[in-house]
């Protein structure tokens, strides 16, 4: 281990920004680093009923998902509130975010839209940094691999660098990806290389909502990096190449 950062509370989530600046969510707001482990910044709390479960800094923009109050903080890289983004807004064809337990994510796409999942209505969706919705994908199945399973899934998803999607569901355990646009491609792992005796619990039961529910990552090289939370252990993956 190179270094460490003492924490006062226990982090929710991290990002590193373009500067190396490290932007860490605690419970309902977000504290600022440099990479020797200084403290730059703390910012005010979100809400006393927020949960910060995902950060996204990108260039001057900093996106984070609030599981506690269902919606997405745009902020500015001093702190400051822009737009809250994800409000229920029928006019726009904004139906909210069902975020039934702690698992939110969101990303900023390479085409500069913020994807964030909405895990109640079992998609992922694309928004502008104003808060418009440009588009959406996803869908419910419990039986058809292209779909996702449980009450509320994807629980965390990674974007590679030509937009595609690794995602990660929770209940069902299993990482896969899908294109830009939101078509199936493949499997990255199931069950059977993820949980013991490739064990399956789907999560329509309180309890069973809480479990599996990996984070993965994705480098440069196009390898995908599973966050095992029940073994505490990291597993990667690289895609097999295609005989000829």
């Amino acid at each position: 281990m190179r270094d460490e950062i003492k924490l006062a509370e226990t982090p929710t989530c991290l990002d590193i920004a373009a500067d190396g600046k490290i932007y860490i969510g605690l419970k309902d707001h977000i504290e600022i680093y440099d990479h020797q482990g200084k403290r730059l910044s703390s910012w005010k709390s979100a809400d006393d009923d927020a949960i910060l479960t995902s950060i996204a800094v990108y260039k001057n923009d900093v996106f984070a998902a609030d599981a506690g109050s269902r919606i997405v903080i745009h902020y500015d890289t001093a702190g400051n509130v822009i737009n809250h983004i994800g409000k229920r807004d029928t006019d726009k064809n904004i139906l909210g975010f069902l975020v039934p337990s702690p698992h939110f994510d969101l990303a900023v796409a390479p085409d500069g839209l913020l994807r964030v999942v909405n895990p109640g209505l079992l998609r992922i969706e694309a928004y502008t940094f104003e808060g418009d919705l440009e588009f959406w994908w996803g869908e419910f199945s419990n039986v058809d691999i292209k779909g996702f399973s449980g009450c509320c899934n994807p629980v965390t998803f990674a974007m590679l660098e030509d937009g595609s999607y690794i995602t990660c569901e929770k209940g069902l355990v299993r990482v896969k990806i899908y294109n830009a646009d939101g078509t199936f491609v493949g499997v990255v792992a199931g069950p059977q290389q993820l949980v013991e005796a490739g064990a399956a619990q789907i999560c329509y039961l309180p309890e069973n909502c809480q479990k599996g529910g990996f984070d993965v990552a994705v480098d440069k090289k196009g390898r995908v990096f599973v966050l095992d939370t029940i073994k505490n252990i990291v597993r990667i993956f690289t895609r097999v190449k295609e005989q000829e």
